[in-house]
């Protein structure tokens, strides 16, 4: 198992301070991070923590999938790499735009 957990359905009023405290009890926490919103600032409802050893990581997905935080009942897992993003923006991978007809 790897070290860094995703950690799911967060409150928005989730922080990441709190996000740590909640793993630190099942070992060191290297990280713990709350993504946010570009746009708005606002928690996307997800986060990542870094544990310090897979024991720590596979105590942590025991302990706390399922369990409260901030009202809401976690999920949490193994991370799963992230898979590289197709180019190209909005538009799709060719462009587009009022210069190649747009949509």
């Amino acid at each position: 198992m790897g070290k860094k957990l995703y950690v799911g359905n967060l409150s928005y009023s989730t922080t990441d301070e709190s996000l740590n405290g909640a793993f630190a009890a099942f070992g060191t926490v290297e990280s713990a991070r709350v993504i946010m919103d570009r746009e708005t600032g606002r928690s996307k409802g997800f986060g990542f923590v870094e544990m310090a050893s897979d024991e720590d990581a596979q105590k942590a997905v025991a302990g706390m999938d399922g369990q409260p935080l901030d009202g809401r009942n976690l999920k949490v897992a193994e991370a799963k790499p992230m898979e590289p993003r197709s180019g190209g923006g909005p538009r799709g991978p060719r462009g587009g735009g009022a210069a190649r007809g747009g949509w």
